[in-house]
């Protein structure tokens, strides 16, 4: 017989292989976790056929690194059949969320995106206490940058004011509020004011009474401390050699830049010494690489679709800058960068990016930063990482970098998320 846990924390979150920062982000908090006193750490998440016909990008399954022993990834099945048209997955996330906050076992539940994942949570947690059966649960809602842009907003642009509250109330049902930067607070705080101005209600004042900043945990252990052989190989299986390229390594989507990262390559001498790597998935590959064969640079751009976890850290370690030009849009603005610190933390060249959103968070004063949608900035950027450094200011920048990196270490951010979290055993 399996002993019973004497403290669980469950994660709600578009888990791997999504590409995602915060599903990185999902798995870090639940390594800490083992090591903090949580005997149960468990994952709820969508299944792999639905993520599958979501069109989300993912990494190929073979790439995705294993979880630690203690941690489990649930992946409840869709509940009810073809007569209900849309919801089946949901109720089957939340109908186990339901089991799991009415077994007895102390849980802390962390929920990662506040649609649909905090939103389910909400609905279990009520449900739970609906059964007469003991709850000793404590939730946490992180608002992420899709909660803000895609979800929020939009309602309030669209006036939808149902669809919005069913989402700021869902929120602040729970017993924490977290954002993952100032920047995802004050436009939490806006919208919300906005809800309140229009339709008499009053959630910009709880939100910004309440919601704490919870920076994204990163395993920066993960990058600090790579085989310098092992980059090479790595390297070599590609066909790159160490600071012979500039990289881009994040999703695939109009709001990265990553057209204007190609005109700017295009311009820049740079470009005559070096190859530009974009890698990752999203909705935008198939027209970027259109757009990247007709460039004049055409002939020094690789796409890269098949990188996986164990890959990443040795390609931004070996790249002579990081690129990531982001730009706001109305369907999605940068609300941190996780992979800028990624890179910060890998050593690698400099990263040029655009102080968006809460990309400035991320990088502090450690990044070339050119302006949103200006492909001559960049040009000038890349020139000053690649060619305008002397070893002596790229190790200085680099050790700049990798300091700040260190304050979204994974523990950090776990021990002061869960500081003011009490859970009765």
């Amino acid at each position: 017989m399996n002993a019973i846990p004497d403290r669980r924390l469950v994660i709600v979150v578009r888990a791997d292989p999504v590409i995602c920062g915060h599903s990185g982000e999902a798995r870090n908090l639940a390594e800490v976790a083992l090591t903090r006193g949580f005997d149960d750490v468990r994952i709820v998440t969508w299944p792999l056929d639905r993520l599958e016909e979501t069109g989300l990008p993912l990494k190929p399954l073979d790439t995705v690194l294993p979880y630690s022993p203690g941690i489990t990834v649930e992946r409840p099945d869709p509940v009810g059949g073809y007569k209900i048209p849309d919801g089946r997955y949901l109720a089957g996330l939340t109908g186990r969320l339901i089991e799991l906050f009415t077994d007895g076992v102390p849980t802390v539940c962390l929920s990662l995106y506040l649609s649909p994942h905090t939103v389910a949570v909400a609905d279990a947690v009520r449900a739970a206490h609906a059964t007469g059966l003991p709850v000793n649960v404590t939730t946490v809602a992180e608002a992420v940058g899709s909660d803000v842009t895609d979800i929020v907003r939009a309602c309030v642009e669209e006036g939808r004011f149902g669809a919005a509250a069913h989402v700021l109330s869902s929120y602040l049902s729970q017993d924490h509020c977290v954002a993952v930067s100032r920047y995802t607070k004050e436009v939490i705080v806006e919208a919300a004011s906005e809800i309140d101005e229009r339709f008499g209600t009053t959630f910009a004042g709880e939100c910004a009474a309440r919601v704490a900043i919870s920076y994204p945990a990163i395993d920066t252990s993960s990058y600090l401390v790579l085989d310098p052989e092992v980059t090479d190989e790595y390297l070599a299986d590609r066909g790159l050699t160490r600071d012979g390229y500039v990289l881009f390594l994040s999703r695939l989507g109009a709001a990265k830049g990553v057209d204007d990262l190609i005109d700017g390559f295009a311009a820049s001498m740079a470009s005559h010494s070096k190859t530009l790597v974009i890698a990752g998935r999203g909705p935008d590959a198939a027209a970027l690489r259109d757009y990247a064969a007709s460039s004049s640079a055409s002939d020094r751009i690789v796409f890269l679709d098949d990188v996986g976890d164990e890959e990443k850290p040795h390609l931004m370690a070996g790249c002579a800058a990081y690129a990531l030009p982001s730009k706001p849009r109305p369907e999605f603005t940068e609300t941190f960068g996780i992979a800028l610190v990624e890179e910060m933390l890998a050593g690698g060249g400099p990263v040029i990016t655009c102080d968006t959103g809460g990309i400035g968070e991320a990088v502090g004063d450690t990044a070339l930063m050119v302006p949103v949608e200006d492909p001559a900035a960049i040009a000038v950027a890349l020139d000053r990482a690649v060619l305008g450094m002397t070893d002596a200011e790229r190790a200085a920048h680099r050790e700049r970098a990798r300091e700040h990196g260190l304050h979204f270490d994974r523990e950090r951010v776990f021990d002061r998320l869960m500081a003011g979290i009490s859970v009765t055993v």
